[in-house]
């Protein structure tokens, strides 16, 4: 049997756990340009090698199990895979960090999550972090926003890769063939990455950061070398690029695959990308104007500041080039808002997805038209994708609703418990949480080197419900409690 036989008949499991094995050793290749950190491999190595063989082991031992999982649903059986791959993925990346000593486990459980789920907010002082951990910490967040499925599947097809890679929360199939998907998506990605890195070097950066602030930027991670973010640069050109790969990492790749084969007309048509330009163009001008009045900026810079946070955070990749402090509350409220709003469904961002809350702006349009006009014929709505135009049917509408109601539910719940654990104003915990939630990593103050364990924990239940866009959470809890116990009651009845 051939290798890539073997691997195709493993269990998905074993898949993924070899996958975040192999992943976690890429960060040793920094090694060669930075000799004086040789001493840091053994914290890449050890994790890497156990992940293989536990990975190898699964493989074996669930190589021919997969029927007993025939009786679960699609979805149940996907989202129970995708979120132990998750699971294990944040365990994995923490592990580095631990065996180093960099920092304590639950610190390091917090900077892999917020680094696989593309977030970007971190307890780390990057003025004293190693480069390896650095590239480390950027290298989860470019895979992180592709996903494991994605990144397996571009290996490997099994027959479940396409329930996982729905699962994992990828909407859209670009070609007929779901490997040579995968495939358009990486060279793409890739090809994006490689122009990013360019730029950010002609315009200033060296190398190394150019590369890391290129991956965390498409991926709309925001990770950063720099205590001060992008704003650190102080340069114009620099932030430019970095609003063109943030706008690309917020994109769907469905539209991204159109842009690429210069199909602009169609772009034009689809409707998140015209809300999303729509949000941007009317809330750039009002933030610069209430900075312009509020801190005496002059028109230019509150223009230029204006539009990088708004596109951070409507793109949830939270990168910033000015603090927080001292912006009015207004200001503050509209970049809540567009972090909770999010960027595009089948993208690298986080947030309720800008689909979702057209369709719901669109929802109630309707309804208010029908309330004012009964007696008129109404025509059903309908929205554009990259596909064409769809329905707004009455699947749609209850999807829509039914996440959006449990996202912001999730979102009070964690902002108030944020006014407990870190001991903040209500303010304080709605942007932080809405930063977690979202997945995009800007902070106002909140989380650092020294924020509690508590305020932790919040924030890391928040950055997964909101990668994993919570129903893939409580599906695969579900699942995971059904398996067990059903194993159990077959347990006890074959002792009795």
């Amino acid at each position: 049997m051939t290798m890539k036989r073997y691997f195709s008949s493993c269990n998905n499991y074993g898949k993924l756990v070899l996958l975040i094995g192999f992943l976690l050793a890429v960060p040793l290749a920094v090694l060669p340009f930075y000799p004086d950190e040789l001493h840091y491999a053994p914290a890449f190595l050890i994790p890497s090698l156990a992940s293989i063989i536990l990975g190898l082991v699964l493989c074996l031992i669930l190589k021919h199990d997969e029927s007993c999982l025939q009786r679960w649903r699609t979805m149940q059986y996907g989202s129970l895979t995708v979120l132990f791959a998750w699971s294990y993925g944040f365990f994995a990346g923490a592990l580095p960090f631990v065996i180093s000593g960099q920092l304590t486990f639950i610190q390091a459980l917090f900077e892999a999550i917020s680094g696989w789920t593309t977030t970007g907010l971190s307890v780390m002082d990057v003025n004293v972090t190693p480069r390896i951990f650095l590239f480390h910490r950027s290298f989860m967040q470019f895979c992180g926003g592709l996903g494991f499925v994605m990144v397996m599947v571009m290996f490997i097809q099994g027959k479940h890769s396409m329930n996982l890679y729905n699962a994992e929360g990828h909407p859209d199939k670009l070609l007929p063939n779901l490997k040579r998907t995968a495939r358009i998506i990486l060279i793409m990605y890739l090809s994006y990455l490689a122009g990013g890195t360019l730029l950010y070097n002609v315009f200033g950066m060296n190398t190394f950061e150019s590369l890391l602030h290129a991956m965390s930027s498409l991926s709309t991670g925001g990770f950063s070398t720099r205590v001060d973010s992008i704003g650190a640069y102080g340069s114009l050109a620099i932030e430019a690029v970095t609003i063109a790969l943030m706008l690309i990492g917020t994109t769907n790749f469905a539209v991204l695959l159109l842009i690429t084969k210069m199909k602009f007309k169609r772009v034009q048509r689809v409707s998140e990308v015209r809300f999303m330009l729509v949000l941007i163009a009317f809330f750039v001008p009002v933030i610069a104007s209430a900075l312009f009045s509020g801190l005496y900026m002059s028109a230019a810079e509150s223009i230029r500041i204006a539009l990088f946070n708004v596109v951070s955070a409507i793109s949830t990749t939270g990168y910033s080039t000015v603090t927080y402090v001292g912006w009015p509350p207004f200001s503050i409220g509209i970049l809540i808002l567009l972090m909770l709003i999010g960027g595009g469904i089948g993208s690298t961002a986080g947030g309720i997805k800008l689909t979702r809350v057209y369709l719901l702006l669109r929802m109630t349009g309707e309804n208010i038209r029908k309330r004012l006009t009964p007696a008129r014929n109404v025509m059903a709505p309908s929205y554009y994708k990259a596909q064409g135009k769809m329905p707004i049917d009455s699947d749609s509408v209850a999807d829509t609703i039914g996440f959006i109601s449990c996202y912001l539910g999730i979102y009070i719940i964690g902002a108030l418990l944020l006014t407990l654990t870190a001991d903040c104003n209500l303010t304080e915990a709605m942007f932080e949480f809405a930063s977690a939630l979202g997945t995009v990593g800007l902070s106002i103050g909140l989380t650092g080197p020294a924020t509690g364990t508590a305020t932790l924990i919040v924030e890391m239940v928040g950055m997964v419900l909101g990668r994993l866009e919570i129903f893939i959470v409580l599906i695969g809890i579900y699942s995971g409690l059904s398996i067990l116990k059903q194993s159990l009651q077959k347990t006890l009845t074959k002792k009795r």
